[in-house]
């Protein structure tokens, strides 16, 4: 689960990471409120910051500054309510709702900080870079030395990591003290919040040798929210896809892509396998959708409904191993499903696992319209065509 900016900075606030002064606005009034208290407590002027979940704002014209609350006023009423199209959103953007109006600082260079998980290490990773204010992955594919990596153990992130990465990011000796307390501080945050990545780009120092978290993206790892209900409340389902969101409901693992085959698998690594045998056969994946190894009759009726959902779906392949989730149920799910959205696109199944035969005889007896596959190859060819008929 990803969250804004500013909330963000408020949950690394509690774990003593400095942040610039900010408050959150919706509307051209509480932005210039907001602008006139920064000001009269001596910031030189003021960002204005559009919140979505996608990087490369600046670029994308999501942030700006503003020497007057009259100034911000403006900048907010031009920046809310617009849809912003940055390298990350892709080409439909995101429609702005919100705003962090923040102090300016005498930035005196710009640095990277991240926390994330090492999958092959099986630990957290704390990276940094001289060269923040960038794309990180820029910087790894172009100057991967320029990458620093301390990794961290069951006894935390130590001082002696810290001040070595501080050194080795040329920090001054004044500021040492402060980064060891910003990177460890980041790290309780991580830990105890269950995220799965914490970025600061850029992490600034200042002139007068300060040190700020400029910008905050914090992602948290779903399987661990029910530990934390506060975290929780802050996702904004508005900034997800509206079919995720509803996939979210019922269990179900589920992310839409580009293409026109819809996908319906049980298992993380046959939906993976099933959307690369159709990009083999010509055809493009309209969607990840994995089940689960344990899902109910309600649940694969919920899937095949979302699935369906999705206008851009011309036909539809379910690959289905049965094991805990026997082939059965899942028929039973499906015919119920295709009864009820009185179902015209084509369907492919291909089944094996337990009480396959049976599943198997309820799809061949509901009278629907059914094209039952031999092999993952054979269904993926016939789903690829029987799209390209439909389109």
């Amino acid at each position: 689960m990803k969250i804004h900016e500013y909330q963000g900075k408020a949950i690394l606030k509690t774990y003593g990471v400095a942040v610039p002064q900010g408050e959150m606005a919706t509307t051209r009034e509480e932005a210039m409120a907001i602008a006139e208290r920064l000001l009269a407590g001596g910031s030189s002027g003021v960002v204005v910051k559009a919140q979505i979940h996608a990087g490369g704002r600046g670029k994308g014209g999501g942030v700006k500054i503003a020497k007057s609350a009259q100034e911000a006023g403006e900048l907010a009423s031009k920046i809310l309510g617009m849809t912003l199209v940055t390298h990350q959103t892709g080409p439909e953007g995101r429609l702005v709702r919100s705003l962090l109006i923040e102090e300016t600082l005498p930035i005196d260079r710009e640095l990277y900080i991240g926390i994330l998980v090492d999958r092959a290490e099986g630990k957290p990773v704390l990276m940094a870079s001289a060269s923040g204010g960038m794309e990180i992955e820029q910087v790894a594919a172009e100057n991967p030395a320029a990458i620093l990596k301390e990794y961290i153990d069951a006894t935390g992130l130590g001082s002696f990591q810290a001040r070595k990465i501080a050194f080795a990011l040329g920090l001054r000796p004044a500021q040492i003290g402060a980064a060891v307390k910003f990177m460890q501080g980041l790290h309780a945050a991580f830990i105890e919040t269950d995220a799965s990545m914490i970025e600061i780009n850029p992490m600034i120092t200042t002139k007068d040798d300060r040190l700020f978290a400029l910008d905050a993206k914090i992602t948290f790892d779903d399987n661990a929210l029910f530990r934390h209900p506060d975290l929780k409340a802050l996702r904004d389902v508005t900034e997800e896809d509206p079919l995720e969101v509803e996939a979210s409901k019922f269990n179900l693992n589920y992310i839409k892509l580009e293409g026109n085959v819809g996908c319906m698998v049980n298992g993380a690594g046959l939906a993976m396998a099933t959307m690369d045998i159709i990009k083999y056969a010509g055809g493009q994946p309209a969607n990840f959708l994995d089940v689960g190894g344990g899902a109910n009759e309600e649940q694969v009726e919920n899937a095949f409904n979302i699935l369906l959902s999705d206008e851009s779906v011309k036909a539809v392949l379910i690959n289905i191993f049965g094991g805990i989730l026997r082939v059965d149920t899942l028929a039973k799910g499906v015919v119920e499903a295709a009864r009820k959205t009185k179902l015209s696109l084509p369907v492919v199944l291909r089944l094996e696992g337990t009480n396959v035969e049976e599943g198997k005889k309820l799809l061949m007896e509901s009278g629907l319209n059914f094209i039952v596959a031999e092999t993952m190859k054979d269904a993926a060819e016939k789903v690829v065509a029987a799209a390209g008929k439909v389109a």
